[in-house]
């Protein structure tokens, strides 16, 4: 595709001067405007184009260069303008080391905008969407939606087009024009689209909201698709979110689909050269608030949140907790995950630790492990190798009241890492992709507050084994696995993001979701005495009730069979004795010897409940004429159920 390249330039002098020049420039070459007129240019100007008339470029004429490096035309040499230097130098005669221009002597800059933010994170993923678009070929991005604006700018300057953006129209634009928002746009569209000519791209921020957000095909879409498709040939550029799903043939109208989420550990600086994340996007202010400060330790926690997001979170950071004097940048992390937690509806600050939980030393040591490798802690002689060591997702599995949810919420802490813990039945959904729609937003939201740990709490609810069965139900919890492995296998190693699924039947899991490449399953059972021992000294400690070594090895012996909950009950109820009735009961040995015999009696009724369904079931299914109802009846009981119901079975 042919097209006329632009330049982009500062005058040296008078800004009206250049215009005049070059609008006036007839039978003048580049090079000769150029000579009466001098300017700079934010762009490297080809030699060949020196010879060529003016009418062969499209003039952008700029105020500033707002931090970017400048050019002096070929064959030119202005630096004895503008102050007497060239505006790439740095000023020989300033005293101190020599430092880019905005830059402060340890390397950090004085200030920096959102929009040099994007351009330096996103600096090769907008390089690539713009060779495509210089080959003539359209382009759709999967990314955050602060981030669109600063991209689409960037990415067709870059391309040299002319970009032709669908706004909102109001109503007010015209008598004829349509009421609903989407109706509006696609007006726009119609005439926009038809409009365009060679050079111009169309550039469509919100495709998603535009065509309708679900996976059916709505009017609005359908209008939409038939428009895009209209005139194929037109140049596009198009934004959409991951957790907004659109339909696949309006996807394939674009040549090519780029996703940019979370940032690099080097953000690309505007001459080319590579610098640390922690180091482009800190303030030089920002920084000095902060004692030892750790370019590295800072990327761990922000690797997951775009560029708009991690300036956002600093200033939160300098303003909570810095504003005084300088603070560990350990306060600064935990200020960060705060950030996060208040930005999200459902994630939250976990306060749980290791040292918390009581026993288990095998689980932790295997967890530890796995955090090292996330963390960095270990030396590896490739860093491409720790990315594939690294665990995607765990499966916790044991009875209830082992510490399952608890497990995860200390591995988050230590991650430090923001936690989401959904149960399992949240996500089920009615409607058809209702659930795995709510599946493909939790996992973009955790992939926005990264470092996370997105926790499914009851995982056997919706990932169960797919089955062959050609009803409904069956297709419909095979498309919920489908989309949880879909997700599971999108994940970027950079991106430190771990989920984990609880559940008390593992043996109806999915086989696939097993694979230690996606879940590896990590068994806690039911706490052996020295385990109940130190379980029971971590809840005496946290319920304020004092008790003797001796007492808690009585203890450890007399709550064999129960789990880590049963312990922790104890020391709530001996706490709620000790202050809530009248008059107290002091937490001794008779009192916890009641306790301890109120839980085993509890525990035994329940047995003994179990028990006889188990009995009645099976005596039904030998026979089932024996079991009738006051109506006459059958009535069918399984070991799960609570109480008989009447009807029969389903076949």
């Amino acid at each position: 595709m042919s097209m006329k390249p632009t330049i982009r330039l500062i005058a040296v002098g008078d800004p009206e001067e250049l215009k005049d020049v070059w609008n006036s420039a007839e039978s003048l070459t580049l090079r000769q405007v150029l000579e009466r007129a001098p300017a700079r240019s934010l762009d490297p100007i080809d030699p060949a184009w020196m010879d060529l008339p003016p009418d062969h470029f499209i003039p952008k004429y700029m105020e500033s260069s707002g931090g970017l490096p400048v050019y002096d035309p070929p064959g030119l040499d202005l630096s004895l303008e503008a102050n007497g230097r060239r505006a790439s130098e740095p000023d020989a005669s300033s005293a101190g080391p020599a430092k880019a221009e905005g830059t402060s002597a340890d390397g950090f800059p004085d200030s920096i905008a959102e929009a040099d933010a994007v351009r330096m994170a996103y600096a090769p993923d907008i390089e690539q969407a713009a060779s495509f678009l210089r080959s003539g070929l359209s382009v759709l991005v999967y990314c955050d939606k602060l981030v669109v604006q600063h991209l689409w700018k960037e990415m067709t300057r870059r391309a040299h087009l002319e970009a032709k953006l669908l706004e909102v129209p109001g109503e007010e634009d015209g008598g004829l024009m349509p009421r609903g928002l989407r109706q509006r746009q696609l007006a726009v569209l119609r005439s926009m689209i038809r409009a365009l000519k060679k050079g111009d791209i169309l550039v469509i921020p919100h495709l998603d909201l535009l065509a309708g957000g679900d996976s059916s095909l709505p009017t609005e879409s359908r209008e939409l698709i038939e428009l895009v498709y209209e005139l194929s040939d037109r140049l596009m550029l198009a934004f959409a979110d991951r957790s907004l799903p659109i339909h696949e043939v309006l996807a394939a109208r674009f040549a090519v689909r780029q996703e940019i989420t979370g940032v690099r550990r080097t953000v690309t600086l505007p001459d080319g050269t590579e610098k640390p994340l922690g180091r482009a996007l800190v303030t030089a202010g920002e920084a000095a608030r902060f004692t030892r400060f750790d370019p590295e330790g800072l990327y761990k926690n922000v690797s997951g949140m775009n560029p708009v997001r991690i300036r956002h979170a600093l200033q939160y950071a300098v303003q909570e907790e810095a504003s005084g004097h300088p603070v560990d940048p350990i306060v600064l992390y935990r200020a960060i995950r705060v950030f996060k937690a208040k930005t999200s509806a459902n994630f939250e600050v976990p306060d749980v630790s290791f040292d918390q939980i009581g026993g288990y030393e095998g689980v932790k040591a295997e967890l530890w492990r796995a955090l090292r490798l996330m963390t960095g802690s270990y030396r590896l002689p490739d860093e491409r190798l720790r990315q594939e060591l690294i665990p995607r997702g765990f499966i916790f599995h044991g009875l209830p009241g082992t510490g399952k949810t608890l497990f995860a919420k200390a591995v988050a802490n230590q991650m430090n890492a923001t936690i989401q813990v959904v149960s399992g039945p949240e996500v089920t959904d009615m409607y058809v992709g209702e659930s795995e729609r709510k599946v493909r937003e939790l996992f973009a939201e955790a992939r926005r507050n990264a470092p996370a740990v997105l926790v499914f709490d009851e995982f056997d609810s919706i990932a169960t084994q797919r089955s062959g069965r050609d009803d409904g139900g069956s297709r419909a919890g095979n498309a919920l696995v489908a989309q949880i492995l879909t997700e599971m296998d999108g994940f970027r190693p950079d991106v430190p993001m771990l989920v984990i699924g609880t559940t008390n039947r593992l043996d109806i899991i999915d086989e696939a979701l097993l694979r230690p490449s996606r879940f590896k399953a990590v068994a806690i059972p039911l706490p052996n005495r020295e385990e109940r021992r130190a379980i029971a000294v971590v809840h005496s400690a946290h319920f304020k009730v004092d008790v003797s070594p001796a007492l808690l090895d009585l203890i450890a012996g007399a709550t064999e069979g129960m789990s880590g909950d049963d312990v922790r009950s104890l020391f709530r109820d001996a706490c709620v004795g000790m202050h809530c009735e009248d008059p107290p009961r002091p937490p001794d040995a008779r009192r916890l010897g009641e306790l301890v015999g109120l839980l085993r009696k509890s525990k035994q009724q329940q047995d003994a409940s179990k028990a006889e369904r188990r009995h009645s079931a099976m005596e039904t299914r030998r026979n089932p004429q024996d079991a009738v109802g006051p109506t006459g009846v059958p009535v069918w009981v399984t070991p799960e159920q609570d109480a008989p119901t009447q009807g029969a079975p389903e076949e």
